[in-house]
């Protein structure tokens, strides 16, 4: 049975479909830990409309303790937030993480971390709209949820590839460079015909999981690695030189007129990443 605070997620949880299916899995797994973890650290029989600072500041002081990164701890917080703002406490939790005494993310290393598919590892998956998602990321750099739940033939626009059911609602075009890609998307159009890259039989939980199964036959870590891929030889055209994360100069030792290109680039490139700030392309591309 459902505690009190629990319950009362799940109703705000039920009502707010806010973002992406992996956004609100992620949602609901932090609001369950914190139910747990503040019946752990001694509060009982609390509602949510009654949390306050003070559960927050033994939570943040709680996951400190354990080693957590700022990375994580800040998710939970905006998980937190979120649902403190859809009862109307919006000050509970400050927007401003320095506020709450959480370190600044450390988001470049200047390490490569892309992935490459090949035919090889291509076979080892028997679904061919896997096949076709998998290469979706590949050359147009999409996110896992979109590449499965993309409509082929209302995205071709001819010369861009149009999404617009993104995470944070951030519609974006992707052009469309090469033969490879169009060759792609006609393929994909092909499967999928008026619908998405989901089987008609499947929903897209059951086709998640199959992509995870196929990610560990070829060797991939989620695949995420292939957006790296993308970033990085969008980088190689644009600038027409390696980026930092694959050997290429970092930007301390660029020539103004290098540093100028690589910031119209890294702009570009995020903008088709779907991202809003340079800081996390930094990841892909190194700095």
């Amino acid at each position: 049975m459902a505690s009190d605070f629990m319950y009362g997620c799940n109703q705000v949880l039920k009502h707010n479909r806010d973002g992406s299916f992996a956004t609100q899995t992620d949602r609901r797994r932090t609001l369950a830990l914190v139910d747990r973890q503040l019946q752990e650290l001694g509060v009982k029989k609390l509602k949510l409309k009654n949390i306050g600072a003070r559960h927050v500041d033994a939570l943040l002081h709680r996951w400190q303790q354990e080693g957590l990164s700022a990375g994580t701890i800040k998710n939970r917080m905006a998980h937190l937030r979120w649902v403190s703002e859809k009862i109307g406490k919006n000050g509970v939790i400050s927007r401003n993480n320095d506020t709450l005494g959480i370190d600044a993310r450390q988001y470049v290393s200047n390490r490569d971390l892309s992935s490459q598919l090949d035919l090889e590892r291509l076979k080892l998956v028997c679904d061919e709209r896997l096949q076709v998602s998998f290469q979706l990321q590949q050359l147009f750099g999409l996110r896992r949820e979109e590449c499965m739940k993309l409509q082929p033939n209302v995205a071709d626009r001819g010369d861009v590839l149009h999404l617009d059911k993104t995470k944070g609602n951030r519609p974006r075009d992707i052009p469309v460079r090469t033969p490879e890609q169009r060759a792609l998307l006609d393929r994909a159009k092909l499967l999928a015909g008026g619908g998405s890259l989901i089987p008609p039989d499947l929903k897209y939980v059951e086709q998640l999981n199959r992509y995870k199964t196929a990610c560990i036959r070829m060797g991939l870590n989620k695949a995420h690695g292939l957006r790296h891929g993308y970033a990085q030889q969008r980088y190689l055209e644009l600038t027409g030189r390696q980026c930092a994360a694959c050997g290429g100069l970092e930007r301390r030792e660029m020539s103004p007129d290098m540093r100028q290109t690589d910031r119209e680039a890294r702009q570009l490139i995020t903008e088709e990443l779907g991202h809003t700030r340079d800081e996390i392309t930094s990841v892909y591309l190194g700095r």
